[in-house]
């Protein structure tokens, strides 16, 4: 992160121009850009450009998975699914 040597004010608290409106109606987003535009800005000058690859990384998609329940393999029959009923309450 960046230290600067002026702290802002918070967010509440009232604008360092001397507009007297709160901080953040005021400058905060002025700042904000003013900070980041800096951050940008070093982070450039810190990273070297990279060359540019010939080719992307290839992404290989996992396996497929198994369809279906091999557990309840004996509830299926040649004419589909087997229907599972409840006997009736007698009396």
């Amino acid at each position: 992160m960046v230290e600067t040597d002026v702290k802002r004010p918070g967010r509440n608290e009232p604008c360092h121009c001397g507009s007297g409106k709160k901080y953040k109606l005021c400058c905060l987003v002025k700042d904000e850009e003013a900070d980041r535009a800096l951050r940008e800005q070093q982070a450039s000058a810190a990273e070297p450009a990279a060359p540019p690859e010939d080719t992307p990384p290839q992404h290989t998609p996992p396996p497929p998975r198994p369809q279906g329940q091999p557990w309840k393999r004996a509830a299926q029959t040649a004419r589909g699914p087997r229907r599972i009923t409840t006997p009736r309450k007698a009396g």
